[in-house]
């Protein structure tokens, strides 16, 4: 069994930060469950562009609002506390935080632990993994 606390946690080497954003990876490739589990902060005011060509996430808002916009056909999808969205289709984006938001992602394949965006907003598929 496996059993973490977020407070246990934040800050340490699980937590990477970015201009937009701070991800606090819980759960890691290394961990062997087949996904990864991180509680991630988007920063008020923020735009981002995410294009995760190889992986697939849900993520679900726990608090603060915004909006993703999808840049293959423009639609503009809010988000608030209780929304779900699914990048099922490995979906090119904007994510734009109107108050900031603290949202419960899982990534299939896992995260590594170390992955930030490149200049296309892309995930690699392998990074240094957190031990």
């Amino acid at each position: 069994m496996i059993v973490r606390n977020l407070n246990d946690i934040e800050n340490t080497d699980r937590t990477i930060k970015a201009d937009n954003w701070e991800s606090t990876r819980m759960l890691l490739k290394n961990d062997n469950m087949g996904f990864s589990f991180h509680i991630t902060t988007i920063y008020a005011n923020t735009e981002t562009h995410i294009w995760y060509q190889n992986h697939l996430e849900s993520v679900y808002c726990m608090s603060g609002d915004g909006e993703i916009e999808t840049l293959a056909d423009g639609k503009i999808y809010p988000i608030e506390a209780g929304t779900l969205y699914i990048l099922d289709k490995h979906d090119e984006h904007l994510l734009r935080a109107n108050k900031e938001m603290k949202m419960a992602c899982v990534f299939n394949p896992p995260l590594n632990g170390k992955e930030t965006h490149n200049a296309e907003g892309v995930y690699p598929l392998e990074a240094e993994i957190v031990e």
